[in-house]
């Protein structure tokens, strides 16, 4: 990601990027176990039965990769890991790891069964990914003593650990790197109902009263990701508690959400300016990234990086090899008539 789609993302409250000093807020509404966790299923059975097994063997975990989006909580689960096995957890990332001496260093202060986790383990360096295979597979660290003809390759034991990866651009990784990790789990978006528990949680942690209707508006304008979801929460209490004499109302939950220019689907400005865009200036598309990207008075690559995701999700956007097109789904969101080139695709669409 370019420096101004990370500068765009710090400054939208809608992005799933870590802002700030979140990691702080965050960690005081992160869960601890398995149960407490909420939404994801599937990966915590799995993981449920990996942990029960590791435990009555009295082995590490195998090692574990997690991927998916931003802001689906792959770090609050990796922790939950090390919580149920009961070990302690070192957490890194990627661009943290310059020269393979810092992983040796890390890797050589952890005790039997500890968990490493690096965040962005797709940004390794080339050096490091390849010093780590071995610390992988064999719990060994080679290393080169001396120079020239008398130099000599040596193996050192490293405690047996279990390394946790987490990525959200899961095809930079390289092959061999994917193939040495024993379970791979995807994180999905989270259903309304899961964000409406978290809110809910969220809230009572927080120590702010809430009505189950505002917790789902909340949970509703979310994006299906529970670090918006917990933002939200935190923006909206503010309001609340300035204008609502402390109680997150569902009027109060709308007035704050409409404030900040986040719609009933999650939509902020910038986002509907994009869709306004194609449609008035352009009829609906097709219009090319950078043509588009100039009438809204963005970088192309932040377009691409930032805004486009959410509307290829929802289906208001399509890319086509001519360009960027509005589709009736984004017609019908902004109150615009379509046209009769999108009504027939439509139609069309319907016979299939």
């Amino acid at each position: 990601m370019s420096e101004g789609s990370r500068r765009a993302n710090d400054e939208r409250i809608v992005a799933p990027q870590r802002q700030g000093d979140e990691a702080q807020v965050d960690a005081g509404l992160r869960p601890r176990t398995l149960d407490e966790y909420i939404g994801q299923e599937r990966v915590k059975e799995n993981l449920r039965i990996a942990i029960e097994a590791a435990r009555a063997r009295d082995e590490p975990l195998d090692h574990l990769l997690l991927h998916g989006p931003p802001g689906l909580g792959k770090t609050t689960l990796a922790n939950v890991v090390a919580n149920e096995m009961r070990v302690q957890i070192k957490v890194t990332s990627g661009p943290a790891i310059a020269i393979p001496g810092d992983l040796a260093s890390t890797l050589m202060s952890m005790q039997p069964g500890d968990i490493l986790f690096i965040d962005e383990i797709h940004r390794l360096s080339r050096l490091v990914e390849e010093a780590l295979y071995p610390t992988m597979e064999d719990f060994a660290w080679d290393f080169i003593l001396g120079k020239g003809m008398a130099a000599k390759v040596m193996r050192l034991q490293v405690p047996r650990f279990t390394l946790i990866g987490a990525t959200t651009r899961y095809a930079l990784l390289s092959s061999p790197l994917r193939d040495r990790f024993g379970t791979t789990f995807r994180l999905d978006f989270q259903t309304a109902d899961d964000l409406e528990r978290i809110v809910t949680r969220s809230a009572r942690i927080l120590d702010i009263e809430i009505e189950p209707e505002a917790a789902i508006e909340i949970a509703r304008r979310a994006r299906g990701t529970p670090r918006i979801a917990n933002r939200l929460l935190r923006r909206v209490r503010d309001f609340a508690e300035v204008r609502a004499a402390g109680v997150i109302t569902l009027e109060a939950a709308r007035a704050a959400l409409s404030l900040l220019e986040i719609d009933a689907l999650g939509l902020d400005d910038i986002d509907r300016r994009v869709l306004t865009a194609i449609i008035e200036k352009y009829d609906g598309g097709p219009v090319g990234l950078t043509t588009l990207a100039a009438a809204i008075s963005e970088d192309s690559d932040t377009l691409e990086d930032v805004y486009e995701p959410y509307l290829l999700q929802l289906g208001f956007l399509e890319r086509t090899p001519r360009g960027r097109v509005a589709t009736r789904l984004g017609y019908r969101h902004l109150g615009h008539p379509e046209p009769p080139a999108v009504t027939a695709i439509g139609a069309q669409q319907a016979l299939f």
